[in-house]
């Protein structure tokens, strides 16, 4: 599990609207999209295909589950980027989540800047990730 600090800064003298998408670009260029909260809350590691037979038809609709695996914790929710809405001189933040390594040479793409009155988009934003 990779997780990404993402701050954002309005300083355009105009409101954002913000439907932010997430992708991780590896060195090697594969991209990854961004987990979403639930997703990573229910990761267990390696998952394994559910196993179906044909003896019984399977039960409409779904059982549901608790949430369950290590990273059901409230700082998973609580910490991730959420903001719809950046005011004029505001700043938000949080996590997105990846299942991915970081390595060198690694990029982060956001898209989904909007003008809040106009709705034009802003250009994608690519910041490199640097290894510590």
């Amino acid at each position: 599990m990779l997780p990404v600090l993402v701050i954002l800064e309005n300083e355009t003298g105009k409101a954002l609207r913000l439907d932010l998408t997430a992708e991780f670009e590896t060195a090697d260029n594969k991209h990854v999209r961004a987990l979403s909260v639930d997703e990573v809350q229910h990761l267990r590691g390696v998952t394994k295909p559910p196993k179906i037979t044909g003896g019984k038809p399977l039960p409409i609709p779904f059982p549901t589950r608790a949430k369950s695996g290590p990273l059901n914790v409230w700082e998973i929710e609580g910490r991730a980027f959420a903001a719809k809405l950046l005011p004029v001189g505001e700043r938000a933040y949080g996590f997105f989540y990846f299942e991915a390594e970081h390595e060198q040479g690694s990029k982060l793409y956001l898209t989904g800047i909007r003008d809040a009155s106009t709705g034009q988009d802003y250009f994608y934003y690519e910041v490199p990730l640097l290894a510590q």
